[in-house]
């Protein structure tokens, strides 16, 4: 079974939820990258998020672009991202995730980016560009594989959209919290819970909100409906403010390890 099923398996039978924790690989270095994952892992984080660095990250906010940036200017491309997967997994088995865009996965082959996904040890991928009715081949090819493939829904989905995403998304369904970019908000959408119980109502499936998720409140918010959050940016910033500290992985452990809010299962 894939590590991203049996991990929601194994905190539905708990009665708990999961975190996730986005990272961008290779900021501010690949190695920091590979500690941070560690880290994370013993702060309590469930599945963790590896950005693929592009230049053009059109859903992502000034903090997660400038993050990019930075990586990309260490040539930062998929080749050091799989190597960073395979040193992984000589460590750890917490769940794995490539968010990035299609244009670099494109570019690279797909055949040889689902191939070499698979091989290194990754779980799933989040494409933020690719609706899945523009590529089923890659969707059909990373099934094929045992590679999830997780897609998006929003507030502004039809019920038409709803039923065919909660359909052909696997591993979980990304929901995205709010009409915008990546970013720490201040306070979660009003229409939150009227939208995750929408959405509910069609599908059993891992539902997990991300987009403008920063602190403990708003997880807490979250875990009485939906069954991840997803927290992006707000990592992010605590890296980006701590570049060259020495203790940058305790404050970032820290940060995290403070969001970690444990709820019993409600929805």
């Amino acid at each position: 079974m894939n590590r991203i099923d049996t991990k929601f398996r194994e905190l539905r039978t708990k009665g708990q939820k999961a975190l996730l924790v986005y990272l961008t690989c290779g900021y501010p270095d690949m190695n920091t990258t590979e500690k941070l994952v560690l880290e994370l892992e013993g702060r309590g984080v469930d599945i963790i998020e590896l950005g693929i660095p592009f230049s053009d990250p059109l859903a992502d906010g000034p903090i997660i672009q400038a993050a990019s940036n930075y990586a990309l200017k260490k040539k930062v491309h998929l080749p050091a991202v799989f190597s960073l997967v395979r040193s992984l997994r000589k460590k750890t088995q917490i769940p794995l995730c490539l968010m990035g865009y299609y244009n670099p996965i494109f570019s690279y082959g797909q055949v040889r980016f689902v191939s070499e996904a698979v091989k290194a040890g990754v779980d799933g991928i989040i494409i933020a560009d690719l609706p899945p009715e523009e590529d089923s081949w890659l969707v059909s090819l990373a099934r094929k594989q045992g590679l999830k493939t997780i897609f998006f829904l929003s507030p502004t989905s039809s019920i038409k959209r709803l039923k065919y995403i909660s359909k052909v998304s696997s591993g979980f369904i990304y929901y995205v919290s709010l009409t915008g970019v990546t970013g720490a908000r201040e306070n979660l959408s009003a229409d939150l819970r009227q939208n995750i119980l929408k959405i509910k109502k069609y599908t059993q499936k891992p539902l997990c909100v991300g987009f403008g998720i920063s602190c403990a409140k708003h997880i807490a918010q979250i875990f009485k409906i939906a069954d991840g959050a997803i927290v992006g940016s707000a990592v992010i910033k605590v890296i980006r403010d701590n570049l060259g500290a020495k203790d940058l992985l305790k404050k970032v452990g820290r940060f995290v390890g403070g969001l970690n809010v444990r709820k019993k299962r409600v929805s």
